[in-house]
Formats: structure tokens, sequence, C-alpha cells
């Protein structure tokens, strides 16, 4: 016990690293009605795999890009049409999930990936990556700066969210990767929230900003004159081939893993089902997505194509999210919980 408590704080103090969108605001869902929070954290008892349809798998998400892939499953369970069994949480951010991944009070979550690697570090391997659920989603907005290149970033002033986070992170590579000093070369101004960013934008003839979608559809339906002129993740796959931007990430405990393959391969195979639908049917994911209180369905409909929602498993995940996390690592080895995971970080179904 004493364990897990130190467990909990230490991954709420490195909470403050990680990336998240949306307001503080938890959502369960479970067969379509509003239910309690609380949840039997026994997770102690041995057995032998329970058959997908016996288990009542526990899946939380943030209200931001990494949710909205499986917003299908979220969907089919409250219409109880899905071939899991599911109970569904919206969260606000990631330090409202990781604590209960710990105490096992969740059994699947989509969280950042750099928490993911945190969350493998600091419970010795008790959490595992079964999908890659989001790419890039950081875009370089201008407002009559003449911005179109990363050179031309040289010398300007970078409006920004994210310090001390994957955002930065991101940024300070692809600009170092362009021969570009992040020090000195540019002048980056970090702000706490994105609407700090357009307030600023607003004001000013001119200026340049790096956001995440969707707060990238919120800003353009907000500032006149502002444009999408860089597509972050893009530019890091022009420096960095063989890896990608691994904005988010599906993980679970190692131990439901091991007591119920049979519902993880379930969920796994309604998850990249679920995937596929955001993707090619826009306008009836994006009036999912605020039913599951994500965010507002015609900000959804704008953004779902730039955010890059995949259903990523397999062996395929590792190269992409090792190279992203050996980026991070280079620049905080902090940002990813000290080290890189082992190879056992990764679930591949038999």
């Amino acid at each position: 016990m004493k364990k897990i408590l130190s467990l909990i704080l230490v991954i709420i103090l490195t909470s403050a690293l990680l990336v998240s969108c949306g307001a503080p605001a938890t959502t369960d869902i479970e067969s379509g009605s509003v239910t309690d929070s609380a949840v039997d954290t026994d997770d102690t008892t041995e057995s032998a795999e329970i058959p997908a349809n016996d288990v009542t798998v526990r899946v939380a998400g943030m209200t931001g890009p990494t949710s909205i892939g499986m917003v299908k499953v979220i969907s089919d369970a409250a219409n109880g049409t899905a071939k899991g069994n599911y109970s569904f949480t919206i969260a606000g951010s990631a330090d409202e999930i990781s604590p209960l991944l710990i105490k096992g009070e969740l059994d699947i979550a989509a969280v950042p990936a750099n928490l993911a690697s945190v969350l493998y570090n600091k419970t010795e391997g008790g959490i595992k990556l079964i999908a890659v659920n989001n790419l890039g989603v950081l875009y370089v907005l201008d407002k009559n700066s003449g911005v179109s290149s990363v050179e031309d970033l040289k010398g300007k002033t970078i409006y920004a969210t994210g310090k001390n986070a994957t955002p930065e992170y991101t940024l300070k590579h692809v600009l170092i990767a362009n021969g570009i000093d992040p020090e000195n070369d540019v002048t980056i101004e970090f702000k706490s929230e994105p609407a700090e960013i357009v307030a600023l934008l607003k004001e000013s003839d001119s200026g340049i900003a790096m956001l995440p979608q969707p707060y990238v559809t919120v800003a353009k339906t907000q500032v006149e004159g502002l444009e999408t002129v860089l597509d972050l993740g893009a530019e890091w796959k022009k420096v960095n081939p063989d890896s990608e931007t691994v904005t988010g990430v599906i993980v679970a405990r190692s131990e439901f893993i091991n007591e119920n393959p049979e519902a993880v391969a379930t969920f796994l195979e309604e998850y990249t089902a679920s995937c596929e639908f955001v993707n090619t049917n826009v306008e009836e994911a994006a009036v999912l997505i605020e039913e599951a209180g994500i965010f507002k369905a015609a900000i959804a409909k704008q953004a779902i194509p730039y955010c890059n929602v995949t259903g990523n498993v397999g062996e395929e995940v590792k190269p992409m999210v090792n190279g992203y996390l050996n980026v991070l690592f280079e620049q905080n080895p902090a940002s990813i919980g000290g080290k890189i995971p082992a190879d056992d970080f990764f679930y591949i179904a038999e």
C-alpha cells in the first residue's frame, strides 16, 4: 500500500510535464447512463481467462484528441450494441487518470505517449502500451507574419502552450533540425491556456502561434486572417523519417491484460473499427464526440481531419513510439519517466 501511495504521488508531480487537452470535467458513461465512479479495486484474485462479454472493461479518456477515436465504441456501449462490456470515463486531464490506473480502478486508458512511458517506469512494467491513437496534432498558425516554412520562424516570436511538456520538446526539436537555435534565434512565449494566445492574436495586426487541435480550429474561427502554415507532425517526419510525433496512445494494466486477453482483443478490434468510422464518417462522429462530452460537434467536424486519428497496433507501433520517446529523452529524461521503456512496454497479441 505504501508503494502504491508513493507511486501515485510521483505520477501527480510528474503530470506537470505532460500535455493534455480540455476543461476539468469528468463524465462516467455506462450503458447510456451516468454512473458512480466507485469501483472494485481488488486486482489480487487469480482467475482463469474470462470471456470478453463476461468482464466489464473500465476505460478512460480525456476531453481532447486522444479520445475521439473511441467514440463509436462509447456510443455502441451506451446503445447496448458493443461486443464487449464497457464503462467509460471522460476526464479533464491526465493527472485524473494516472492514479486510477495505478490503483487498479481503471483497466484501459487513452493518454499522452510520454505519460504511458512514465507510468510504465514508475509501476515497473505494470502498464503496457496496446495501441497508438493519435499522431501529430500540433500546428503553427500565422497572422500576417509571412511564415511559410520552418526557416521563416527565425527571428520571430512564437506564442505557444505546453512549456516543459511535449509541445515544447516537439517545437524545439523541429527548430534545431532546421538549423534554428531555440534559445537565440527565436523567442518562444509560453502561455498557460490557448485562450490567452487567441486573445493576443485578436488584438495584434500580426502574430505566430503553435497550438494543438482542436484549439487550432477554435482559434481560426475567432481570429480573422489566421492561417495554418506548418504541420509540425509533417515537419518532424521530414527530419525523423523512421518515427512519428506520437501524441496519444492506449495503455492497459498488465495484470488486466494477463487475466483478460479476450476482453483486450475485443476492445482493440472495436477500437480500430471506431477509428476507421471516425475518419470516414466525420459528421456522424462529430455528433458522437459531443455526446461523449469530449468537445462540441461544430468544432469536432472541422478538427477531425487534422487530429490524425489512428488505431495502430502490433509490431508497427514500436519504431514510431521509440523514435518519439528517444527525442523526448534527449531533451528531458524526466518527461518519459527517466529512461526508455524496455521491449515489454509494448503489448503484442499472439
